[in-house]
């Protein structure tokens, strides 16, 4: 099973030459380099959900409490911690780290 990261399979288009990197900026998930390989993927592609102002429904999220609650019932969330299982990386894995 491919691992996406979390602009490819949210199609938010805020990765570095996407469709929306004009209106809201590129993705800080796409270009946080401290969490590369984390969860398999590129930069903070699939832990998006440890990174403050990413966008999610549409508006950006500024921080990460103001987005902890959406992101634990995101689709994208419960498919990284299916497809990690045991080695799933969540946010008391990671922010120590960033």
């Amino acid at each position: 099973m491919e691992k996406l990261n979390c602009w490819e399979y949210k199609k938010c288009g805020r990765q570095p030459g996407g469709i929306n990197v004009h209106e809201f900026g590129v993705c800080p998930a796409a270009m946080e380099k401290r969490a590369d390989g984390l969860n398999g993927g590129k930069n903070a592609g699939r832990v998006c959900w440890a990174i403050a102002n990413t966008l999610c429904d549409g508006k950006v999220q500024e921080t990460i409490v103001e987005k902890l609650t959406d992101c634990m019932n995101c689709e994208f969330f419960k498919l990284v911690s299916r497809q990690e299982g045991f080695t799933f990386k969540g946010c008391h894995d990671i922010l120590p780290k960033l």
